[in-house]
Parts: C-alpha cells; sequence; structure tokens
C-alpha cells in the first residue's frame, strides 16, 4: 500500500503539477477504487501546505482502470485562501480520465467540537474471527482479493463473501486497520483512510437483500465517493467502521459510514453510490 501511495513526480511548485504511480497487482485485472482515491489525494496534498491537511474529499469514478498499466495524476490548484485550499486531481490513463476528484484542505483551527457517540455492545476486535476464517472452499484466485490485502478486517455480524448469515438489514460494522505500522505522518494515514474507506462500504447495500459477493453474476461498481475527515486518527491501529445504506433504486445504491477510532473519537464520515446489477433468479 505505502509503495503505491508513492508517487513520482516533483514537490516543487511548478505551473504544472503532475504525478505518476503505479497500481496493486489485482487478480481481476481492474484497478482498486480506493487505491486511486488515496493516490489522488496524496497527489493533491503535494501541492498544498505542509501544515494544511484534506478535511473534505468528493470523488467520481468515470471508468475502470487497468492495474497491469501505470497512472498520471494531475492537480489544478483551484484556491488558496487563508485558511483553506481547494484542489482538482485527474487520474489518467493513457490520456483517458478514469477518476475526478476536488479536494479541499485546511489548517488546524480552534472551534466547537461535539460528534456522534460511536455504537455500545460491539464485540471488540480480538473477540471477532479474522478475514481468512471465513474463505474456506472459496477458490485460490478469489480467495487472492481478501488474503492479498494489506488490509485486516473483522465484520460484525459477519462477512458476506460466501453466503449472507443473519438478519437481512441495510447496516453492518467493520473494524479495520493496516497490518503492518506506517510512517507518522498526517497526510499517509489520512491518504491510507481513503484506501480503507472503500473496502466494504458497498455491503450494506447488499447484505440488506442477502446478496453476497460470490452470488454469480453480481456486478457492482462505485460511482463516487465522498469523505470528511473531522479527526485525526492513526490507521494501523483499529478502527471501527459502522455503515448503513439508506436507499437502493433504480441499480443504484447509497451506503453512509462512520469511522471511529478504538476509544470512541469519530475520525470520518463516508458517502457513496454504487451500481449494483443482480442476475434474474432462475
Amino acid at each position: 500500500m505505502l509503495s503505491v501511495l508513492d508517487l513520482a513526480g516533483s514537490d516543487a511548485r511548478t505551473e504544472e503539477d503532475i504525478f505518476t504511480g503505479v497500481s496493486q497487482s489485482m487478480p481481476l485485472g481492474r484497478v482498486y477504487g480506493g487505491q486511486v482515491l488515496a493516490q489522488s489525494l496524496v497527489a493533491a496534498a503535494r501541492t498544498t501546505p505542509a501544515d494544511r491537511h484534506v478535511h473534505s474529499m468528493h470523488g467520481y469514478f468515470l471508468r475502470p482502470g487497468d492495474s497491469a498499466k501505470g497512472i498520471t495524476f494531475a492537480v489544478d490548484r483551484i484556491h488558496d485562501g487563508r485558511s483553506f485550499s481547494t484542489r482538482r486531481t485527474q487520474a489518467y490513463q493513457e490520456g483517458v480520465p478514469i477518476f475526478s476528484m476536488i479536494g479541499s484542505f485546511q489548517d488546524e483551527d480552534p472551534g466547537i467540537n461535539h460528534q456522534a457517540p460511536m455504537p455500545e455492545g460491539v464485540p471488540a476486535p480480538d473477540e471477532l474471527p479474522d478475514i481468512e476464517s471465513h474463505l474456506h472452499g472459496l477458490h485460490p484466485m478469489s480467495k487472492r482479493l481478501f488474503t492479498d490485502r494489506p488490509v485486516d478486517l473483522r465484520h460484525v455480524p459477519s462477512p458476506i463473501y460466501l453466503t449472507v448469515e443473519g438478519e437481512r438489514t441495510p447496516s453492518q460494522a467493520v473494524w479495520m486497520k493496516v497490518r503492518r505500522p506506517i510512517p507518522d505522518s498526517p497526510a499517509i494515514h489520512r491518504a491510507a483512510l481513503a484506501y480503507l474507506s472503500d473496502l466494504t462500504i458497498q455491503e450494506s447495500i447488499l447484505r440488506a437483500h442477502g446478496i453476497a459477493w460470490a452470488t454469480r453474476g453480481l456486478k457492482v461498481a462505485s460511482l463516487d465517493h465522498a469523505m470528511w475527515y473531522h479527526r485525526f486518527g492513526r490507521v494501523d491501529e483499529w478502527m471501527l467502521y459502522v455503515q448503513e445504506s439508506p436507499s437502493a433504486r433504480g441499480g443504484r445504491g447509497l451506503a453512509t459510514g462512520r469511522v471511529y477510532s478504538h476509544d470512541g473519537s469519530l475520525l470520518a464520515s463516508v458517502a457513496q453510490e454504487i451500481m449494483v446489477r443482480v442476475p434474474e433468479a432462475g
């Protein structure tokens, strides 16, 4: 994960801010959406003052990317004010845009402070089985989609990889963290949180209808992604990702999420709309 976030390109303030990056190898050959989200944030952050950090981003997935090809990131410096900087990042492959994002960066300022509390009664991560415990019987190629990730995930109540167990409800929670310690840089932790935020948020939509990822003929694609950063938190420590879906209709579903630190601080809020196509029964 850290290697794909280490974009090539100058930090110098030039007329054009162009950066290049590579993708993680993916079994199905498509760029993971959370990866291009994180890389776009890294590119934008390279052009902002060091003491300003992203507080919100809004992105659109325009085309599927090819994980075997490099990605070019072009950053536009839209605005620099007294407290905020706004940047637009466009991600390209072979001259064609695959992702577009606008992000806003802010100085650390004092002000009013409140948050929604973390849900009570959620089992601790060490009380839950790890990913590998839920993958028995999965084809080795499909299994790589989960085991090759740099992320540890623990689902509440359980994953929906092969089957959907329990009540069909449009909500779930997921404990998550990267598997190894990463550098202290706040920019890297915020980018890594964007990477993690795209992994499971779609599942609240699928769980509501009893649809497992392994459903033959299922097609899911992220359409857009919005994220608001409230407080700093480390992604190499356990975080609770609380997710729910308020609506699905017309082949699209909306999912929202809140990310809490292990001690209950609200770190970020997330919203994503997806395209979901389910094969006809029978």
